[in-house]
Parts: structure tokens; C-alpha cells; sequence
């Protein structure tokens, strides 16, 4: 019977084999990584939600002077500004891709980071105006980390509710045809309904696509939706005047949501406990990190656990790492390029100062670049509902291209000096290192060349 492996729980569960860092030696010392202090946020910090919204607001008071004093010096001086701030949030948000990167680096709890991948990609968020386009880290720090041992309902409504969220899915200005805004701005003057973030909701979020809902049902929780905004000086607003009035029908429960968002947290939490929710995500967390083609006895034990224990998070992790279908010994997910990046970030441990100290130029030359060569886009995915899984979006001959140039190139940016190839085989692959990988390490003309073959073998690509 196939049982805990500990450098297979490091390649599997967390980024990768690392010099510095001992693999866990039982699922117990994993699961206990979850429970203790989130280290890595304050060793490695980006910048909290309510101080990002500090840069809101300052743009957003340039950019009202500029309207009110159009074709002024006044006007000129606020475009100005408006610029500098922008400017600086995208340059802090380069700043914060690197921390990412460091705390996949340096973490002694590899599937706490893990974790807070999967998640934020499950609830995929980013803004799509101004400063608002450089929160997503600010928001995974917020609603995702905080959330990853709990219950599911908690995280959900966190995330649903979060101004990066409504922005994304276009809430914040969707208002019900019959509210009372839209009879006060009359016919075709007041935003209409918008059926986003119900959509999403429902499909990505909780049920699954071919999840028990109709459009109807969309409809419904979209009119309930209605009053869920934001303001850059506040955050999240709840605004009765948005509300489409009256009780909504969502899965054939009735929900009365016109004076507080007291239906709306309760919608969620039903949503959260359905059985179909408990099938999906079951179904998600087996894929990404076990296969492509999970084994049906894991995904029916993830299921029965989340429904016997209230949608417990962490019930759900300890049924995963006890599975023996978690310990198959053949490598089977290919690493996506984000994911790629890291592991040869943790298996090289490069000076923390090397990539903090980057100016936002050679962040982009280092990291951004080379990442969407691989086929990815840092913060970016194609849609909300994340990246794929599936092998064959990451193995494109573009993408592999991308990945051999990165490997020439990257760890000599990073690193004073390369290791030795002959010890970088052993801490980088561990019992997974084979003899082709070790002579062709051995045998490569220059130490980068051996590094990079190290780091683009079929072993250290997959997990």
C-alpha cells in the first residue's frame, strides 16, 4: 500500500526540493505547517488591503480634479499625479511578485503556499480599472490565506464580497431594474442588472458547471446580488437603493435581501453546504494535486468528508495526504510555468536581497517576460475561472521554449555563483534523479548549461 513519501510530499504538496529545507517526514508535520502562524506573509510582506485603498483614493481625487479643471494647470498637475500613482502601484506590484516567489522559496510549510495557489485561483479575482488592476495580491493576502484551514463557507463569502470581486464581475454597478435608483434616474439612465458574479457563483465557485441550476436560478441570485458595491475610501458598501426589491428563489429557497446583506451571506452558506459544491471541489482538489485523471475513490472520500464535517478545509487536506492514490510514485502534473519558476527558485535558494533588490525593469526581464513566454501571465488568467489543469496547455512548444531560455538564464541573475551541477542534481531531484539527468549534468561544457538541464528534466517539470 503506497504511504507518505517525504520528498515526494515536498515535489507533490509543496514547490520542490530545496538545500536548505528538510521535507517533512510524516503527513502529520504537513498538516501541522497549516495551523501555526502564517510566517511567510510577515517575513515576506506585500501590502494589506486598506493601505492599497489609501492609493484609490488619491487617484481617484486626481482624477476629479482633472475633470473639474479641464484645459487648466491644474488639470495638467492632477493628470501628473494621477500617473505618479499609478506608476508607483505597478511598481509596488512588481515588488510583490517577487515576494511570491520568496516565500515559495524559503517556506518550511511549502503546502501552506500551495494552498493559497489553489484557492486564489478557484476564486480568480483581479481589478480591470486604474490602481484597482495591481490588488490581487492585496486581495489573496486578505480573503484567501486567512481562510485556507477553515471552512469553505467563510472563504467563500470573504471572497465574493471583496471590492476586488465586485470589480472584477462587474457588480459594483449593477443595480435592480425595479430598485430604487433606477427609479429615481428613470428609464435607461440607472445600470442594469449584471449577472457576472451570479454566473461565476454558481458554475466556478460552488456547484460546478454542470452543476443543479438554471438560469432562472442565475437571475435570482444576480437580483439578490444587487446592493453588494464599493468605495475606495471604505471598501465593501452595501447599498439598499441598488436592491432589486422583493424575495428571490435560488435552488427553491426564498430569500428576502432589500434592507442588509443578510440574504446574501445566507445564500452563500447554502450554497456552500450543497452537496454538488462538496462533489466539485472534491473533484478540483483531487486534479490539481494528484492528477489529471484522479482516482473516483479519492474524490468520493473528499466528498463524504466535506459534507460530514460542514465544508472543513482542513478535514478535507488530511483525507488527501491519508489517500494512497496521493502517493503514487510516478510524477503526473506538469508543472505550470508560475509553478515551474518556483520550484527552481526553491531548489537554487538564491540571496532573498537578489530578487528584492531588482528595479521593476529587471523584474520584467527576470520574471513577467519569461513567465508569459512559458504561456502564462503573471495575475492574469485567460478568465475567471483560472488556469487549466490539464497537461496539454503547458506542454506547447512555445512554452517549453520559454522554459529552456529561462533556465540558461535565470539562475545566474539570481545566484553570486552556480552550485555545483553534480550536488544540484541530488538536492534538486532527490531520489528522482535518474543516470541520463546526472551524465548529462556531468557532461554539459559550462556549469549554466549543466544547471539548465538539470532544471528542464522531465522529473523536475512534473510533480
Amino acid at each position: 500500500m503506497r504511504t507518505f513519501d517525504p520528498h515526494l510530499a515536498e515535489i507533490r504538496f509543496g514547490y520542490g526540493l530545496s538545500p536548505l529545507v528538510a521535507p517533512p517526514q510524516d503527513a502529520a508535520a504537513v498538516l501541522a505547517g497549516l495551523t501555526g502562524p502564517d510566517v511567510m506573509v510577515d517575513t515576506f510582506p506585500t501590502e494589506p488591503f486598506p493601505v492599497f485603498r489609501e492609493r484609490m483614493v488619491k487617484a481617484q481625487a486626481a482624477q476629479r480634479r482633472r475633470r473639474e479643471n479641464r484645459g487648466t494647470a491644474i488639470a495638467e498637475a492632477a493628470r501628473k499625479e494621477r500617473n505618479k500613482i499609478n506608476g508607483e502601484a505597478r511598481r509596488a506590484w512588481s515588488a510583490w511578485g517577487m515576494q511570491i516567489l520568496l516565500r515559495r522559496t524559503y517556506t518550511e510549510t511549502a503546502f501552506r503556499e500551495r494552498l493559497a495557489t489553489f484557492w486564489a485561483d478557484h476564486f480568480t479575482a483581479h481589478g480591470k480599472r486604474g490602481v484597482m488592476r495591481r490588488a490581487t495580491t492585496p486581495y489573496i493576502d486578505a480573503v484567501v490565506r486567512p481562510f485556507i484551514t477553515g471552512r469553505f463557507a467563510d472563504m467563500l463569502q470573504a471572497t465574493v464580497m471583496h471590492p476586488v470581486m465586485l470589480d472584477y464581475l462587474d457588480q459594483s454597478r449593477a443595480v435592480g431594474p425595479n430598485s430604487a435608483i433606477a427609479h429615481k434616474r428613470g428609464p435607461g439612465k440607472a445600470a442594469g442588472l449584471n449577472e457576472n458574479l451570479a454566473r461565476e457563483v454558481l458554475e466556478l465557485h460552488t456547484l460546478g458547471v454542470d452543476g443543479p441550476y438554471t438560469q432562472d436560478d442565475v437571475r435570482e441570485l444576480a437580483e439578490l446580488f444587487t446592493g453588494m458595491t464599493f468605495e475606495a475610501k471604505n471598501g465593501y458598501k452595501f447599498r439598499k437603493d441598488f436592491v432589486e426589491p422583493g424575495a428571490e428563489q435560488v435552488l427553491g429557497q426564498n430569500y428576502e435581501g432589500d434592507q442588509n446583506d443578510k440574504a446574501i451571506r445566507a445564500v452563500l452558506a447554502d450554497l456552500a453546504a450543497h452537496p454538488a459544491t462538496a462533489r466539485h471541489l472534491a473533484w478540483k482538489l483531487a486534479v490539481h494535486f494528484t492528477s489529471d485523471t484522479p482516482d473516483p475513490a479519492l474524490i468520493d472520500a473528499l466528498e463524504q468528508t466535506y459534507i460530514d464535517t460542514d465544508g472543513s478545509l482542513f478535514a478535507l487536506y488530511e483525507i488527501l495526504l491519508a489517500h494512497p492514490s496521493a502517493w503514487e510514485p510516478s510524477l503526473n502534473n506538469f508543472k505550470p510555468p508560475i509553478d515551474y519558476m518556483s520550484s527552481a527558485m526553491r531548489s537554487l535558494a538564491p540571496p532573498a536581497d537578489a530578487l528584492q533588490s531588482m528595479e521593476e525593469k529587471q523584474v520584467r526581464a527576470f520574471f513577467n517576460r519569461p513567465l508569459l513566454a512559458m504561456g502564462q501571465e503573471w495575475e492574469r488568467p485567460i478568465g475567471p475561472d483560472g488556469w487549466p489543469e490539464e497537461d496539454e496547455n503547458w506542454i506547447t512548444p512555445q512554452g517549453l521554449a520559454g522554459r529552456v531560455d529561462w533556465a540558461i538564464q535565470a539562475p545566474a541573475t539570481v545566484m553570486g555563483a552556480l552550485p555545483d551541477p553534480r550536488d544540484f542534481v541530488d538536492s534538486a531531484l532527490g531520489p528522482f534523479a535518474n543516470d541520463a539527468v546526472r551524465f548529462a549534468a556531468g557532461a554539459a561544457e559550462s556549469r549554466s548549461e549543466a544547471i539548465a538541464l538539470v532544471l528542464m528534466a522531465p522529473a523536475f517539470q512534473r510533480r
